[in-house]
């Protein structure tokens, strides 16, 4: 089945087409700027702000949270001409396709674009360079170069002033203090190095880090959360970062919503780059 003509099924039409590409506003998340991706000729997808790509398949069982069997059951109740008869809830024999991001080079950052990058993000260099990298990478036969946040599973989170994605495999990112009984949950790297520069020059809570890199992993990194004795969440001011917050308070007492700290800002880097040079701010007990 075209998947153009799917989307346009589920309500969904492109924000622009450039030839094959069709270009919409993610349907798997609330985004302004249109950053996923349908190819009309390979008949794939793929959302440049999860890293997240495939066919018609995985675009099934992601958006409506479901398994492949439950999908293609759905698909022929629709009339939609597949059958669900020889499908369970086995693996499904299928090649793996290989990253359309190809790494070819990380090293420490030097690149004078990346730098001024990162200024313009009030991310001091040293703080940068202790949690970052330069990473070169191929994308569609071209060569190009960002910042590199890796995640625990060995992929990179890649930001520069044009271009936001991931490399696989998606992840999430855990950094650990030393007897910390507490987790902050941040949901992408630039809030993360943000919160590192506004309490670098005051005693910061001792507590681990956990970088979601992508806000689906909050739902499946909720029972390793609860480990510890007190959550403080710092997901996005919008929809989804609402609904995710409600949705983990809801959970357990541990969690708490700790988004005061940049009420009226999007997230923690909106907040340093809006207000001028960081300034002391207390956490809630």
């Amino acid at each position: 089945m075209d998947m153009v003509a799917y989307l346009e099924k589920l309500g969904h039409t492109p924000d622009k087409i450039r030839g094959n590409d069709y270009w919409y506003l993610s349907p798997l998340r609330t985004e302004k700027t249109a950053s996923f991706k349908v190819n009309k000729s390979m008949n794939a997808w793929y959302d440049h702000g999860t890293g997240e790509g495939g066919n018609l398949l995985d675009f099934g069982i992601r958006y409506f949270d479901c398994t492949v069997k439950e999908f293609l059951k759905r698909m022929a109740e629709e009339n939609l001409s597949v059958s669900p008869a020889v499908v369970n809830d086995a693996e499904m024999n299928i090649e793996p396709r290989q990253p359309k991001i190809k790494i070819l080079e990380v090293k420490d950052i030097s690149n004078p674009g990346l730098l001024f990058y990162l200024k313009e993000r009030r991310i001091p260099r040293d703080l940068a360079f202790q949690y970052c990298k330069e990473v070169h990478y191929e994308l569609y036969s071209e060569q190009f170069f960002a910042i590199g946040f890796k995640n625990n599973s060995g992929g990179y989170e890649l930001r520069n002033p044009h271009f936001k994605a991931s490399s696989s495999p998606k992840d999430v990112t855990f950094i650990l203090t030393a007897g910390a009984k507490k987790l902050t949950v941040i949901e992408g790297f630039f809030s993360f190095l943000s919160y590192q520069t506004i309490f670098r020059n005051q005693p910061q809570p001792l507590t681990d880090f956990l970088v979601l890199n992508s806000l689906s992993f909050a739902a499946v990194y909720a029972d390793k959360m609860q480990e510890y004795k007190e959550v403080h969440l710092l997901l996005d001011n919008d929809p989804a970062g609402d609904k995710a917050t409600a949705a983990l308070q809801n959970l357990s007492p541990v969690f708490r919503d700790g988004r005061d700290l940049f009420k009226g800002y999007k997230d923690l880097n909106h907040w340093l780059t809006g207000t001028g040079k960081p300034k002391p701010v207390t956490l809630k007990q």
